[in-house]
């Protein structure tokens, strides 16, 4: 190979090998795709607002953020104990802890007020089955729900759904008021078939504890006994009513030997007065006491009129 050949040889090795580098060094790197940005959340819906439920017995409820409904004014608790007559034997009894006890409520017989028969029972107490006591107690029992409380066996002549038959010396309670059975002088006769009256059980007297208030002595129809004593010394009554109309049942002179034996501090009459055969009165009774020089008083009563008893 001459001179020249070698050159243009040499010189071709050398533009190729120049062109091989600047491929490299000037070649730009294929770019990746860039990566997608995550889309934004959707916002977070607003919190609904709280509901809270409301219960009768609870306070109007408070809601967050907002101010709490004005309370309601509570009403008024009773404070004391008060008896309303009904004439003859028939008594509504309202205590301080809110129990309305009715006793021998025969609200039709001829000394009865001409008002609204109660519409609030919680308990109907009967002392025996004679119709002049047990009078009003079913359509009572039935239109107020109240719980008639009574001998077992005539409890189950009355036939009241809600009924507790009892006996003398049992004991019951009625809210704040503890109620004994304790015995009278007296029959019991329920009911006017043609066959005769059915037997209602024992003639029964009722003494009522009330919490924060007096010890009652109810006595029912009855002649004075000398139970009367023990009655006394396990309960303790207060106030006692008191038949004083004779007949069927204690004069006023028998009534004042009752309040004696019972040591009472007020004697409230009863069952006088209805019939004509009734025949005692409150002025004998008080003259009566006084004759057998007993410290009791005499608290009379006008039917229809509320009056409290203190303890």
């Amino acid at each position: 190979m001459n001179r020249r050949s070698i050159v243009c040889v040499s010189l071709l090795l050398v533009s190729a090998a120049s062109v091989a580098r600047a491929d490299v060094e000037f070649a730009v790197p294929e770019k990746k795709a860039a990566a997608a940005k995550p889309a934004p959340a959707p916002a977070a819906a607003p919190a609904p607002e709280p509901i809270i439920s409301q219960k009768g017995e609870m306070p109007p409820p408070v809601v967050p953020g907002k101010q709490p409904a004005p309370a309601a004014a509570a009403a008024a608790a009773p404070t004391v104990t008060t008896a309303t007559w009904w004439g003859h034997a028939a008594w509504i009894i309202q205590t301080p802890g809110g129990a309305t006890i009715a006793i021998d409520p025969n609200l039709d017989n001829p000394m009865a007020p001409k008002i609204e028969p109660p519409k609030v029972l919680d308990a109907i107490l009967v002392t025996h089955g004679h119709g002049d006591h047990v009078g009003n107690t079913a359509d009572l029992a039935k239109k107020t729900g109240a719980k008639v409380i009574t001998s077992y066996e005539l409890a189950t002549l009355i036939g009241a759904a809600n009924s507790e038959g009892m006996n003398i010396g049992g004991t019951t309670v009625v809210k704040d008021a503890t109620i004994h059975v304790v015995e009278a002088l007296h029959s019991s006769g329920f009911g006017q078939e043609k066959t005769g009256p059915k037997y209602g059980g024992p003639a029964m007297g009722f003494v009522i504890e009330i919490a924060k208030g007096p010890v009652l002595y109810h006595a029912g129809d009855t002649d004075v006994f000398s139970g009367m004593a023990l009655i006394a010394e396990r309960y303790h009554p207060t106030f006692g009513m008191l038949p004083i109309g004779g007949h069927f049942t204690m004069d006023p002179t028998g009534a004042a030997l009752a309040a004696k034996m019972l040591k009472l501090k007020t004697v409230i009459p009863m069952h006088y007065g209805t019939y004509p055969v009734l025949k005692g009165t409150p002025d004998e009774l008080t003259a009566a006491l006084k004759k057998q020089k007993v410290p009791a008083k005499v608290m009379e009563f006008r039917s229809g009129i509320s009056q409290t008893l203190k303890q």
